[in-house]
């Protein structure tokens, strides 16, 4: 995987990086010591910038599950604060950063990376971080249009029998 530095940012490395994703996301606690990337797990890949996806960064992120068959499901960390960004979740500092920063997690921006996109530079995310990831992301969710698509496809209440 091609690394990149710097905030001018790089293009795309040739063999692709970590992309904004909008699908369906089979969330996993599932870290191992198998030298792959797995749910739970804070690695590195290449991120491309919101406004420009042609350019990106490589930057930490921590896997939450399974995109699809081919692809993993991430969320960026900065060690910039964020405080009063509602974005932004802090997960305090861990092994992945070699100066033990306080991290963020942002929870708004969904991505999908191939696993053999990502470089194995991080560590395992404590479960009880992992999961206090999860409910924020859960309790954001649910947009008007979840909430109507649910109310549209919800059966019809049959009338109560007297």
């Amino acid at each position: 995987m091609e690394s990149t530095s710097g905030s001018t940012g790089s293009h795309a490395p040739a063999t692709g990086g970590a992309q904004a994703y909008a699908g369906r996301v089979r969330w996993a606690y599932r870290p191992k010591r198998n030298g792959r990337p797995d749910p739970g797990e804070i690695v590195w890949a290449w991120v491309a910038f919101e406004e420009d996806p042609s350019v990106g960064k490589d930057r930490p992120v921590v896997v939450i599950g399974l995109a699809d068959r081919k692809r993993l499901a991430a969320l960026m960390l900065s060690s910039r604060d964020h405080s009063g960004d509602p974005r932004w979740l802090p997960i305090g500092a861990g092994a992945w950063d070699g100066e033990r920063r306080p991290s963020w997690v942002r929870r708004d921006r969904l991505l999908a990376v191939d696993a053999r996109a990502v470089r194995r530079e991080g560590a395992t995310l404590p479960r009880a971080t992992f999961e206090s990831i999860r409910s924020s992301i859960g309790a954001r969710k649910l947009t008007l249009l979840q909430r109507l698509r649910r109310t549209l496809l919800r059966p019809a209440r049959r009338p109560p029998t007297p």
